[in-house]
């Protein structure tokens, strides 16, 4: 590479790049969640099932799933500018089409243009901020990029609320396009690709694998759904998820195997031998499982056991996008200046005992202080792992494979994510059955405790003049048998999501420390 490349530094200011090119993905992180506590509404608005209307969310997920391994290549076939540009182009143009769908199969078409467009941005802008700023300094870019990615899927919920409440749920799509077109205008003012890639494409376009291309498509869009609707189908129960299963597996091993053969493949699968790649690729997958799902796990025991709404679930969730929201430009400064793996290490850590902790305070009784401060303790570790390990997946990585490690972090996030998610629902479903069967074998005629229980409600239920007081006393039991089943079901839950990360500290050892000084060759 030549002086002039390896001293290249971008025309304006490394910081308004990154707050551009932020915005956007803000924007598409969001949308992922915002749709979540819209469903009723659109159902009823477009005379869907609520089932049918999960599809909305499905189309989504599955299509932005596809687009993410491919992004890399994407970029190179096109430019990375002009591959991003056209993602914020596509994502906004789709939002505004959503927000006019007259009926359900049409807003699911247009949200599988959304997830094409949305795919794109994440990892794209994550290559930017690596190009743009010095590697000593990627950490504190990685946590602009880190806000984006970790605190909107906690607003998600609570402005999706708000927007469907005070207008119509499609609002929650129109408010996409002011944003998409200011971004667009500032990319394309502010943002370049650096000579190292214009140099690729002066090389020639990449040869278009189109059997790559087709397995991946087959094998993560199987995967999504199987992830998506297996809970609602029984899992191995239903012939047709065990059918997608299988597919996803077996299409998933023949593209590995392709792409580590292929000259040009899509997805450079040899990346893995580096072990400091595949090391942040695997805590990346696990903190996709704890960061995603403990977003859906909170705000459910807030809205099925105690009863709140959904906007205010939402609210309870705020906390912590706020405290990662403080957190992350701390750990931005700190990567550069102490050992990454220290700082994973902590991470881990404090996010193992903020679980634990949250599962000593689980309650029925629990009041809405106590719940946003639970996700806000459990908010304030995940920094320290998400920063490191974007910092050091880049360490031996060349520079013009710097597309690929973006493309897969995403990817393995969000993959992380939609198996945590599958996982902790249908492990719920199990471990409450479980404390109920359990429970239930306790609550015998022959046990005292139970009797004196019935007993008690039953009298205090005789003298307020209820209708046949003994029905209605055992009623209430049966109802707080079920909330405390229900209760220890999350317990466990969340009791093994802490032990899992607990587990990981030793492994950050498994990783290389970034050199103190950049070579010559990686300078910016």
């Amino acid at each position: 590479m030549s002086p002039s490349q390896s001293l290249w530094t971008p025309k304006y200011n490394p910081w308004v790049v990154a707050l551009t090119v932020t915005l956007a993905t803000f924007m598409e992180v969001l949308d992922t969640s915002i749709a979540n506590v819209s469903l009723p509404h659109i159902a009823s608005n477009l005379a869907a099932s609520q089932e049918e209307s999960t599809w909305v969310l499905t189309s989504y997920l599955v299509s932005n799933a596809i687009i993410l391994p491919m992004s890399a290549w994407l970029q190179r076939l096109i430019g990375r500018k002009r591959f991003y540009m056209t993602c914020v182009a596509l994502f906004t143009c789709s939002s505004f089409l959503c927000g006019m769908a007259p009926t359900l199969g049409v807003l699911v078409l247009f949200r599988v243009l959304q997830g094409v467009g949305g795919g794109g941005l994440q990892p794209s802008e994550q290559a930017i901020l690596a190009d743009t700023f010095a590697p000593e300094k990627r950490g504190v870019a990685f946590s602009v990029y880190g806000m984006a990615v970790v605190v909107a899927p906690a607003l998600g919920p609570t402005l999706g609320g708000w927007i469907t409440d005070n207008f119509t749920w499609r609002w929650i799509f129109f408010i996409n396009v002011p944003i998409g077109i200011i971004s667009l205008l500032l990319t394309n003012k502010l943002v370049e690709d650096p000579p190292y890639l214009q140099k690729l494409r002066a090389q020639g376009r990449p040869r278009i694998d189109f059997m790559g291309l087709g397995l991946i498509v087959i094998a993560v869009g199987c995967l999504q759904i199987v992830l998506d609707k297996g809970q609602e189908a029984d899992w191995f129960s239903s012939t047709w998820i065990t059918v997608l299963l299988a597919t996803a597996i077996y299409t998933l091993f023949l593209w590995v195997v392709w792409e580590w053969f292929h000259p040009e493949p899509i997805v450079d699968v040899r990346m893995f031998q580096n072990r400091n790649f595949a090391t942040a690729m695997f805590f990346t997958f696990v903190l996709g499982i704890v960061l995603f799902g403990t977003t859906v796990v909170i705000p459910q025991f807030l809205q099925l056991s105690l009863g709140y709404p959904a906007v205010k679930a939402g609210e309870a969730m705020a906390g912590g996008g706020f405290a990662m929201f403080l957190m992350m430009p701390i750990a931005g400064q700190l990567v550069s200046r102490v050992d990454p793996r220290a700082m994973m290490a902590t991470g881990f850590l404090a996010t193992a005992v903020s679980l634990y902790y949250i599962t000593t305070h689980l309650s029925l009784q629990m009041d809405f202080y106590t719940a946003a401060m639970l996700r806000t303790y459990q908010a304030v570790g995940l920094p320290f792992i998400f920063l490191p390990s974007n910092t050091l997946a880049y360490v031996g990585v060349p520079r013009e494979k710097g597309n690929q490690v973006a493309s897969m972090n995403s990817f393995v996030r969000n993959v992380g994510g939609s198996i945590g998610i599958a996982v902790i629902s249908s492990s719920l479903t199990r471990e409450i059955a479980r404390h109920q069967n359990y429970l239930v074998a306790h609550a015998t005629s022959g046990n005292p405790a139970f009797q004196q229980m019935v007993s008690g409600m039953q009298q205090t239920l005789a003298n307020k003049g209820a209708a046949d007081p003994m029905k209605q006393a055992y009623a209430r039991v049966a109802g707080i048998i079920t909330g405390q089943a229900t209760t220890l079901a999350y317990v466990d839950v969340i009791s093994f999501l802490a032990l899992m990360v607990l587990c990981l500290v030793p492994f950050v050892l498994i990783m290389r420390k970034p050199p103190k000084r950049a070579p010559a060759v990686q300078a910016h």
